[in-house]
């Protein structure tokens, strides 16, 4: 076939492709219109009013499996032993961490260098009685004591008595209690809004009407500004009923401050407090973005901030009752849109343009953003190979019958092959494609010094480390990692890994996970239908690391560092490249939108037996004294709250 009747059927073939993306992007909208509708059901009259039956068989169904699964009597009590473990680790979330007499009487009395002034934000709206008197009272609790409540009333007449019992409390502050009637309600951005021109403080808290604060959160937070020079601090959170902050619906475990995380999920909102200075020449809530008023605001806020702050721990209580939010976000399908819209604007802010904004499978307000990709710059694919014909051809043809992006290279670095088969199938490459280049390594497999050589003969703004026992699946998938490489912000992008049975093999690396406590794959062998802790399988998100099975970086950026470190001969030199790249003040980011399948270590074997374990454990313990101060701090991206030795999101 001549170059010109390559090219014309490889136009062909690439059309194809466009066409495929087309159609898989339109399922994609159906699937979420489905959802849609499914949450409609499930936010029904009558879908609620069947819930008791609905538990009831639904139990008996699971024991039923669960005893078929069963091999005897003993697994099944063991798997029961588990969960009663696993309900004992909740309660320590509960009134159990709530502080003992003499631990509150230790926080009152501390005294630190800055004993700043919190004014906490509520504003209220027909709040029920018993709501209102546990919300102040989990204000006037509080260990830490210079705070202010600021109370802002948009109650219609009916609700009379919201005003009542908040001049009772405010009667008995000694002036730390601030309440106002307001002419007419304003919504929760306006009502809020009121309330801040209520405040006095230096720090200013946001906190809904109808929920509760741990006893000791304002000490914690008040001891973070002081320790750290926190300007935005949030906490983690759970959502209960039935009144009672023992009985958790949803444990949620934040990562510490991530960009990503936040563009398309909301993932900070409770309790966040931040210094009164980052609001100087903007608003507080803005009325355009009512119902996800938060949103909006913590990311204005959070790109002002010096150092945003989480603190680790269960402080924030999010009572789930019908019309809340919590209770699902079909209670306030505005709330939608204006997240879209909230995001847009920041994007808008950050110099970014023609993008688009969609719900995900895991929830309508955790978004897909598809940002645009600027130019057409080319990819040099760096494939490291020794013999496996047939497991190149998969990964390389893959490339080229799937992809719907053009402008690469692939530059295979062939290492010590031996068999007849491989031979031929280079020169068949050489020969039929311009855009394949085979170049040599000499000596013993390195896999960091192999990558480097191929990098040397990357022609392209872009290097895309690819291991030869990958197959594409994502059309789109170059164009997916390329949307966030190119972003000066950004330094390695890693893809969605599966094995051939649609689990996961690779969603994000997290440092010390596993038994050498080194760096682990996160949500491993979980099925690819689940949508992840808290929906993380679901939307693009920052990680500190990524496979180099699927590794796109800048080649300005991987000589930077000097690309791979080559004394990590086998492992955990893509985990130190990523670090390397971290320590220059990069971020490294994880899409679940670019997907490949790995048929993992084919042509390499696993690193559990014999010298491989030694070499194995010898660039561990290497690993563990290069970053031992990163290690100790612990992986920002992974909450401390979960174990080290699972990779499920477990609890400790």
């Amino acid at each position: 076939m001549t170059e010109m009747n390559y090219k014309e059927a490889y136009e062909k073939e690439r059309e194809k492709c466009i066409k495929l993306e087309d159609r898989l992007a339109t399922l994609e909208s159906q699937n979420a219109d489905l959802q849609c509708k499914l949450d409609k059901i499930k936010n029904s009259i009558f879908w609620k009013m069947s819930k008791p039956f609905r538990v009831v068989i639904n139990f008996v169904l699971r024991q039923k499996q669960r005893l078929e699964r069963c091999d005897g009597l003993g697994d099944f009590l063991n798997s029961v032993r588990i969960k009663l473990q696993q309900k004992g680790k909740m309660k320590n979330y509960g009134t159990n961490s709530f502080p003992t007499e003499e631990e509150a009487k230790l926080q009152r009395e501390t005294k630190f260098e800055r004993m700043v002034k919190i004014s906490i934000l509520v504003p209220l709206w027909n709040t029920p009685k018993d709501f209102l008197r546990e919300m102040i009272e989990s204000v006037v609790n509080q260990t830490y004591t210079n705070w202010e409540l600021c109370l802002a009333d948009g109650s219609d007449e009916e609700h009379a008595y919201v005003g009542e019992i908040c001049k009772a409390y405010q009667a008995d502050s000694q002036g730390r209690i601030v309440y106002e009637k307001l002419a007419k309600n304003e919504g929760i951005a306006g009502n809020t809004n009121q309330c801040y021109r209520l405040a006095t403080g230096e720090y200013i808290g946001l906190f809904d009407h109808d929920d509760l604060l741990h006893p000791a959160v304002l000490y914690e937070y008040v001891k973070a500004i002081n320790e750290k020079q926190a300007d935005y601090l949030y906490c983690d959170e759970i959502t209960f009923h039935k009144g009672d902050i023992n009985k958790m619906l949803v444990m949620h475990f934040k990562p510490d401050y991530a960009l990503d995380n936040l563009r398309a999920n909301n993932y900070i909102c409770h309790f966040s407090v931040f210094s009164r200075e980052l609001l100087e020449g903007t608003e507080l809530f803005r009325t355009a973005f009512d119902g996800s008023q938060d949103h909006d605001m913590i990311l204005r806020l959070t790109d002002r901030a010096k150092n945003v702050v989480h603190i680790p721990k269960v402080l924030y209580y999010w009572r789930s009752h019908a019309g809340s939010v919590a209770s699902g976000i079909g209670a306030k399908p505005y709330a939608i849109e204006a997240a879209k819209g909230a995001v847009a604007d920041h994007l808008q802010k950050h110099g970014m343009d023609h993008f688009q904004i969609t719900s995900t499978r895991a929830c309508e307000t955790i978004f897909r953003i598809r940002y645009q990709v600027l130019g057409n710059p080319r990819i040099s694919i760096v494939i490291a190979n020794k013999d496996h014909a047939a497991d190149l051809k998969r990964c390389v043809d893959s490339i080229m019958e799937r992809s719907s992006y053009s402008n690469y290279e692939i530059i295979i670095v062939e290492n010590n092959s031996t068999t007849d088969e491989l031979r031929k199938l280079y020169k068949e490459y050489q020969e039929k494609y311009p855009f394949i280049k085979v170049v040599t390594y000499e000596g013993a497999f390195n896999y960091s010094a192999v990558n480097n050589l191929g990098v040397k003969y990357a022609e392209g703004e872009y290097i895309l480390l690819l291991n030869n026992d990958t197959e594409v699946i994502t059309p789109g998938w170059m164009e997916e990692m390329l949307m966030y490489a190119q972003r000066e912000d950004v330094g390695a992008v890693g893809a969605k890994l599966l094995y051939g049975d649609r689990t996961i093999q690779h969603a994000g690396v997290v440092l010390k996970l596993g038994a050498h406590r080194t760096a682990g794959h996160g949500h491993y062998k979980q099925p690819d239908s689940k949508l992840g802790y808290m929906g993380r399988l679901c939307y693009a998100q920052n990680v500190s690391a990524v496979t180099g099975a699927c590794l796109l970086v800048k080649k300005s950026v991987f000589e930077r560092v000097n690309g791979l470190e080559e004394s990590f001969q086998i492992s955990l030199n893509d985990v130190d490249f990523c670090l390397k790249l971290r320590k220059l003040g990069y971020l490294n980011v994880w899409t679940p939108f670019a997907e490949l399948y790995h048929h993992e270590s084919i042509s390499r074997g696993l690193d559990d037996k014999g010298e491989k374990a030694e070499r194995y454990n010898r660039e561990s313990e290497q690993f563990r004294k290069k970053w031992k101060e990163v290690l100790e701090k612990g992986d920002p991206y992974y909450n401390p709250n979960f174990s080290l030795d699972r990779s499920d999101f477990s609890l400790k």
